[in-house]
């Protein structure tokens, strides 16, 4: 029996509080087809909507969402998670501005979700609460090596990228084009790991989310322009510290 085409799509990846990349996202998703959304972690921090942002995540997850907790969500119901000096001005202006409810879905969200051949996680499956980068590929066989799925999806780093590992555990990465879909063989396991939505860091300031095909099995990472300069207003507006609002147009 032939199974039925769902288009996940992942656009919330280190939205970190941007409402104006995390709209622009969820509109382009929805208009290529995105039937179902993913949601990797990260929903606060840096940025001046936290509340907006949790909001619309918890109306996704009620919605059939899958999401997952990032460190930035845990660093707000948690002083044990130490951040540079920016990112901890940040998440204390975060914790003022969320309410009960909002800290709750962020404090139960799980480190990890497997759905089918899948594995959804924020930072790597060797370690989720560790929070490690995926920044080689020896970084991304141990995520590999740590789960049996198929495709596993994160984001923690900011900058996109594919992993692959054979049989024989040899390693294969690279960075994918935007718009061109990659086939994802059965016969390696991958590793995607998505960019983010709010803060990309690989010197492109377009929000970045990707679409999966559960039937084809193609990958399409995706980059959208978004209102920059509002986003950044606002976090100059609310005190927070100017170098989060100046990092949004160089994208790093």
């Amino acid at each position: 029996m032939r199974a039925s085409r769902c288009l996940f799509g992942y656009p919330d990846i280190h939205i970190h509080g941007n409402r104006q990349a995390f709209e622009a996202c969820l509109k382009v998703a929805r208009a290529k087809g995105a039937e179902r959304f993913i949601l990797l972690g990260d929903f606060v921090g840096y940025g001046a909507d936290p509340e907006w942002v949790v909001d619309t995540a918890m109306e996704l997850v009620a919605g059939g969402a899958v999401a997952v907790r990032g460190n930035h969500d845990q660093a707000v119901n948690s002083s044990a998670e130490t951040m540079n000096a920016e990112a901890q001005i940040a998440i204390e202006w975060t914790r003022g501005r969320l309410d009960a409810a909002q800290r709750r879905f962020l404090a139960e969200l799980p480190m990890l979700v497997a759905d089918s051949d899948r594995l959804f996680v924020h930072s790597e499956a060797s370690s989720p609460q560790r929070w490690h980068y995926v920044r080689s590929t020896a970084d991304a066989a141990k995520s590999l090596i740590a789960t049996p799925a198929h495709v596993t999806f994160c984001g923690h780093i900011h900058r996109p990228a594919l992993y692959s590992m054979s049989v024989t555990a040899k390693m294969t990465s690279f960075v994918p084009k935007t718009d061109v879909p990659v086939q994802l063989l059965r016969g390696r396991q991958w590793l995607a790991v998505l960019g983010s939505v709010g803060q990309p860091r690989d010197s492109d300031p377009s929000a970045s989310f990707v679409l999966f095909d559960t039937v084809s099995c193609q990958i399409t990472y995706c980059r959208v322009p978004y209102d920059i300069a509002s986003a950044a207003n606002k976090i100059r507006e609310n005190g927070l510290p100017p170098w989060l609002a100046d990092r949004l147009s160089q994208g790093r």
